[in-house]
């Protein structure tokens, strides 16, 4: 039974200088059921970014001319397709450059066709909208609002680009308001549960989190810290009444 039997088809591009790596990741995609397009460099990736839209691209980090990085930060212009980056690198410096870049997750060579095709479903599930909740439109305070319909963030009249992983940590955390929501409920909803033991992951996010969200990312106003528990988003509700 392929992945996709009831749903459309996710389309994702694979980025590989490598023909053998290509056709290893191209075949067991199509076991899947996804519908793959290939790219052997940078400059193809990017133009087939914006012929096809994919839903997700599987890009390598070491290939010759534009590495991966930089065909990160080029995609990050046109597009908000899932990334997740390739590389023969473990190294936790090169992973956070991906992350701030905007990569969604980081697999390491060599991989088995069962890694990443679990990688694969946890990405493309962050990309779901959660479900629509009663209230659409939800005031902080004088300064933050998020809009869950829309999946808007206003910071001082402003709107906030958030990437859907960050969103949905948000998401999850303002619908536990005023309460300690454990690490490991949060990999677990945002991420998977292949990622339940990944804090510092969480962590890293948390950071995006509040650079984008709190008036001082060192003090925060809206998610606070519950060291050696999890995280706790401001009980707005409360303040309110």
């Amino acid at each position: 039974m392929t992945a996709m039997s009831d749903q459309p088809k996710k389309r994702i591009l694979v980025v590989d200088d490598e023909p053998r790596m290509v056709r290893f990741v191209k075949m067991n995609l199509d076991l899947e059921g996804y519908i793959t397009l290939e790219a052997n460099d940078g400059m193809e990736a990017l133009q087939k970014v914006r012929d096809y839209n994919p839903d997700l691209v599987l890009m390598d980090v070491e290939m010759p001319g534009m590495d991966g990085f930089e065909t990160l930060k080029r995609l990050r212009a046109i597009s908000d397709a899932a990334v997740i980056m390739l590389t023969v690198r473990s190294d936790e410096d090169d992973r956070i450059k991906g992350l701030d870049l905007g990569a969604d997750d980081y697999v390491t060579k060599p991989f088995s066709p069962r890694e990443l095709s679990s990688r694969i479903r946890a990405v493309l599930r962050r990309f779901e909208q959660p479900g629509r909740p009663d209230a659409q439109i939800i005031k902080i305070d004088d300064r933050l609002e998020v809009d869950l319909q829309r999946r808007d963030v206003i910071v001082d009249g402003e709107r906030i680009n958030l990437r859907p992983t960050e969103y949905r940590l948000l998401y999850h955390l303002i619908q536990n308001a005023g309460w300690v929501v454990p690490h490991e409920t949060l990999l677990t909803k945002v991420w998977g549960h292949e990622y339940i033991n990944d804090n510092h992951l969480l962590r890293l996010y948390i950071t995006y989190l509040r650079k984008k969200i709190e008036p001082d990312p060192a003090n925060p106003r809206y998610i606070f810290t519950e060291r050696g528990l999890g995280y706790r988003f401001i009980d707005y509700k409360r303040q309110e009444a």
